[in-house]
């Protein structure tokens, strides 16, 4: 059993006495992650989680790793401060919905930079997922088409193959480079954009509206995916049509004391966002369980008012 002096104790303590640098510590104690990697996963900027890093590396917790042009980060190789990294990480409960978001996301946002890139690109999960869009969109032609997330190349070739304008916004710089190489190998007309926010934000400049549009595991808890929903909603055509591929898992936590099944809360959450669930179903494939919805906009329906001129008695 390896013994950590006083003075380093106390360093490594202070280091990880706060919550986002907890949250760091776990992600790092899984695998090597990149900065955009964490920022995605805790929706965080990329500034503040290098000042979080900065301060864990500086107190010997976890270390950098080059790979390439790419730094990654991971737990440190001191027996010393890897034995207290991993004795605390042991009191947390790994079932913690913040924990299990972020996990989600890293490995989202990871294999994002990894599928994009062309090694490997073709999946089983990736050709399913774009079955179901493409049985869903019924050969239709499509003006303007947004894929959220670039993990499955799959999603990009369909939307820029369906729609006269396409668009894909990727989660970090390194997700948005490897897409536009798919993209270019491929001569596929797609313009990839990375807004470089913490977390996914959607806003008019991505050049809405838009009639089809694709979120690819946005991995977000429920006021999150509410809010992301609500905004995909405001860049849909009225008649557009929106598919989203979300992990069982990260769906699969509690809500409050309330249990919920996955199917049933993204339904609930798509009607809460203004949105009709036309299909509903689970995929799998490649070891991995999704759940895939597409759904249109609500459209209102006009209420006669008894009391207004010409109103039929």
């Amino acid at each position: 059993m390896t013994r950590a002096s006083p003075t380093a104790l106390l360093k490594w303590l202070r280091a990880t006495g706060e919550p986002s640098r907890l949250r760091l510590l776990a992600l790092c104690a899984e695998t090597a992650l990149s900065v955009s990697d964490m920022a995605q996963a805790l929706q965080q900027s990329e500034p503040r989680v290098s000042r979080h890093l900065k301060i864990l590396c500086e107190s010997g917790l976890i270390e950098r790793l080059r790979q390439g042009q790419w730094v990654q980060y991971r737990l440190a190789s001191s027996p010393e401060a890897a034995s207290f990294a991993r004795g605390l990480l042991a009191q947390l409960d790994r079932r913690d919905p913040q924990l299990l978001r972020d996990a989600a996301g890293a490995r989202a946002t990871a294999a994002a930079d990894t599928d994009a890139t062309g090694r490997g690109a073709e999946s089983r999960l990736g050709r399913a997922l774009r079955e179901f869009v493409a049985s869903g969109a019924a050969g239709a032609v499509f003006d303007a088409a947004l894929l959220v997330g670039v993990g499955h190349p799959e999603l990009l070739e369909w939307a820029a193959g369906a729609a006269r304008h396409c668009t894909a916004w990727a989660p970090s710089r390194r997700a948005a480079q490897a897409a536009r190489a798919f993209a270019e190998r491929r001569g596929l007309g797609c313009r990839v954009v990375n807004t470089g926010r913490g977390g996914v934000a959607l806003g008019a400049e991505l050049g809405a509206p838009f009639d089809a549009l694709l979120l690819d595991h946005p991995t977000t808890g429920d006021d999150r995916l509410i809010a992301l929903l609500e905004q995909a909603r405001s860049l849909l055509t009225p008649t557009g049509r929106l598919w989203i591929f979300e992990s069982y898992e990260s769906l699969e936590g509690a809500r409050e004391r309330v249990v919920e099944h996955p199917l049933a809360r993204l339904r609930r959450l798509l009607a809460a966002a203004g949105l009709r669930c036309e299909r509903l179903g689970p995929i799998e494939a490649d070891g991995a369980h999704v759940l895939a919805a597409v759904a249109r906009p609500l459209v209102a329906v006009p209420v006669l008012n008894s009391n207004a001129e010409g109103a039929v008695q």
